[in-house]
């Protein structure tokens, strides 16, 4: 196909009027739990690198449940990103801290992987999702280890916070709902936007604990990588097209992840047996 049928999914807004409009026609039809059921099945079959976070949270929450109170220190100890482990191991901590969590089952975040997540993988697509959702983890993991290095060289904080626990997966997907708002149309963008800061502002305004800090700097993260994102798909990929047609327009849909203008409308259709298209990342 030639070049100019793609479009970075960067620049493939939606109006959340026009989709309300149509979800509401869609709920007049027949069948609607049935349909609905196919509808979200599709929705997962578009977003595995999403329910194999969830499932993997799953299963590291079955491991700790399973295993002593003081092993469980242990082990969350191990994986946490505080000052001592990131000096000793850093590599091993900034990846295995986004898989584990504190405390009881992790509803809220498996929640939000299979519904917001599975969403903006589905828009992104998977190979997008997870170089957000990491940057956000591990940038704002280093942001907060800065900061905590710091107060404790000036002695403003105890010793004893560089070897905290500090695990989870919530600065990756708090990156990840802001770069969210960059799918939005209008004044809903704007909308969503404002609610992300006044959220972790208020929880940084109140608790003040580094993780707050995390999280309100993971979700500029994910602004900055969405508008860059949004730059270089409106201003260089056409020039570059323009520049080097052969090289990046015959190979478009293959190996730089662009997908067509057109797509299905939320998912909903896909519930009268049409299939998404497909796309490789």
């Amino acid at each position: 196909m030639a070049a100019s049928t793609y479009q970075s999914p960067w620049v493939r807004t939606i109006d959340l009027a026009q989709q309300w409009r149509r979800i509401r026609a869609w709920g007049r039809q027949p069948q609607r739990l049935r349909r609905l059921l196919a509808a979200y099945r599709t929705l997962l079959a578009a977003a595995p690198a999403s329910i194999a976070y969830a499932f993997t949270l799953f299963v590291t929450w079955w491991t700790l449940r399973g295993t002593s109170d003081a092993f469980d220190r242990r082990l969350i100890l191990s994986a946490s990103t505080n000052l001592r482990n990131l000096q000793h191991d850093p590599i091993q901590v900034l990846v295995a801290s986004a898989f584990w969590t504190e405390g009881g089952f992790p509803w809220s975040e498996i929640l939000i992987l299979l519904t917001f997540m599975a969403l903006a993988e589905r828009w992104l697509g998977s190979l997008r999702w997870i170089l957000v959702v990491a940057s956000g983890h591990i940038c704002a993991t280093l942001i907060v280890a800065v900061g905590i290095a710091h107060k404790v060289d000036k002695h403003l904080i105890p010793l004893r916070v560089t070897v905290a626990a500090d695990v989870g997966p919530s600065y990756g997907i708090s990156a990840m709902l802001a770069a969210l708002a960059f799918r939005l149309r209008g004044p809903a963008r704007w909308i969503w936007a404002a609610g992300l800061l006044l959220f972790y502002g208020a929880a940084l305004w109140q608790g003040r604990t580094f993780t707050d800090y995390g999280h309100f700097f993971a979700v500029l993260i994910g602004f900055l990588i969405g508008g860059a994102a949004v730059v270089v798909s409106r201003r260089v990929l056409p020039l570059l097209r323009r520049s080097a047609p052969d090289r990046i327009g015959g190979r478009a849909g293959v190996d730089d992840g662009l997908v067509p203008l057109e797509e299905p409308d939320g998912g909903l259709d896909q519930a009268r047996g049409d299939r998404p298209e497909h796309r490789h990342h």
